[in-house]
């Protein structure tokens, strides 16, 4: 699963394309807690992240939306710089 970005203690991945990993999303990690999001929206739609990186990881989401989701149909990875 690549790092697509780390920012604020939050590590952003996203797994290769398969079936089973549709809808679009990314997965961000912070100490034991996991959130998946879903793309474009970025709603977290499993997961235990608190709301305040929740709210860090939607913006994550609204400023490179377009990026995650050429990253997803490609699965051409790059690492995205991180928001402050």
């Amino acid at each position: 699963m690549p790092v697509i970005s780390r920012f604020q203690g939050i590590v952003i991945k996203m797994y290769l394309r398969q079936k089973e990993h549709n809808p679009p999303h990314i997965h961000a990690i912070s100490g034991d807690s996991v959130g998946m999001f879903s793309l474009p929206d970025g709603i977290m739609f499993e997961g235990d992240l608190d709301s305040k990186k929740q709210k860090m990881v939607k913006e994550f989401i609204n400023t490179y939306g377009s990026e995650l989701l050429h990253m997803w149909e490609t699965q051409q990875f790059q690492y995205l710089s991180p928001i402050e």
